[in-house]
């Protein structure tokens, strides 16, 4: 069954949907008075509803009833990728979406190759977010993640001193043999607190930025012993934090 996200709340146990999602129901879709979708309000809460009105600009849908339960990962992760090069930011974002990010905030690393002006960060960045939405809806999720603007180390440092804790995947450390960090920070944290972790781009993270991040109180980790690639690591990392947090408890 088709989930849209309304931009307000229920008013008198009905919501609208607009704009393209609107366009969707009526056009894609097909769909007419009577059919059912699920939609999500602006805090998160979803509703199995029932269509009542189709007009050219909106879909008006009555609540059947409201779900029970959350598909969200108890633990709230933001993944902070150093933007790589092609397609490969479109995939950790659509991917990740489906594993649970909470937000996202891709950065400009010394060794990133790509580099975004003003006018198409904006148009980029609106992009990655209309992906978030779609990858959220398909997965039947409760939360589309935040897309954030391109931003520096120094800037994405700041953000993050609010977590509750703060990982730098970093492949000297599998190098290393290092394997325990990771697995120690999932398993001691509890249901609503958060994770900042960085990933880098295809070069990896440079010594300097490393312990940059080091000195604002991110804690070195590896993701096992093989080296991954920037768009493969981010999704180990969820895939064990949903093992961990989901699985596991």
């Amino acid at each position: 069954m088709q989930r849209y996200f309304a931009k307000q709340g229920s008013e008198d146990g009905r919501f609208t949907i607009s704009g393209d999602d609107a366009r969707h129901i009526a056009k894609v879709m097909r769909m007419e008075k009577g059919d059912r979708i699920f939609c999500v309000s602006p805090d998160g809460r979803t509703a199995l509803c029932e269509i009542e009105n189709i007009t050219g600009e909106n879909v008006e849908a009555a609540v059947v009833k409201w779900e029970e339960g959350s598909s969200e990962l108890p633990i709230l992760i933001t993944i902070a990728s150093g933007l790589p090069k092609g397609d490969k930011l479109e995939y950790i974002i659509q991917k990740g979406t489906e594993l649970g990010a909470f937000a996202f905030v891709p950065f400009i690393a010394s060794r990133s190759v790509v580099k975004w002006d003003e006018k198409k960060a904006a148009k980029k960045t609106e992009r990655l977010m209309k992906i978030a939405k779609e990858a959220a809806e398909q997965s039947h999720r409760s939360h589309v993640p935040d897309v954030a603007s391109p931003t520096g180390l120094k800037e994405l440092a700041e953000m993050a001193k609010s977590y509750s804790h703060k990982l730098v995947a970093y492949e000297e450390e599998a190098k290393r043999g290092e394997k325990s960090a990771l697995a120690e920070v999932l398993g001691n944290m509890s249901s609503g607190q958060t994770l900042f972790t960085v990933f880098g781009p295809e070069g990896g993270l440079s010594e300097q930025e490393v312990s940059f991040l080091k000195e604002q109180g991110f804690r070195e980790c590896s993701l096992g012993p093989r080296i991954l690639r920037t768009e493969t690591a981010p999704l180990y990392l969820l895939s064990a934090a949903s093992y961990q947090t989901e699985l596991m408890r």
